[in-house]
């Protein structure tokens, strides 16, 4: 059975390995489109690769964690 823990662990998985892609390999399409469409966010939270970096290792920190409870099971 799949627990909602798990389901949001992935989407975020998902979402952070997206950010760093994009912040590495298309960083000025992104900014451009970032900065201009979302300029109110992008004051608070900038698309660097330090930010995306960031939250990937936190997102990994997370699925450890869950891990180790044995909440989620990696491969």
């Amino acid at each position: 059975m799949v627990n909602i823990e798990a389901v949001i662990w992935y989407l975020l998985l998902i979402d952070s390995v997206g950010a760093v892609i994009l912040t590495f390999f298309f960083q000025n399409k992104v900014k451009k489109w970032y900065k201009g469409n979302l300029r109110w966010f992008y004051k608070h939270f900038p698309a660097t690769k330090g930010w995306t970096l960031s939250y990937l290792i936190l997102v990994l920190w997370v699925g450890y964690s869950l891990n180790r409870l044995g909440v989620i099971s990696l491969p």
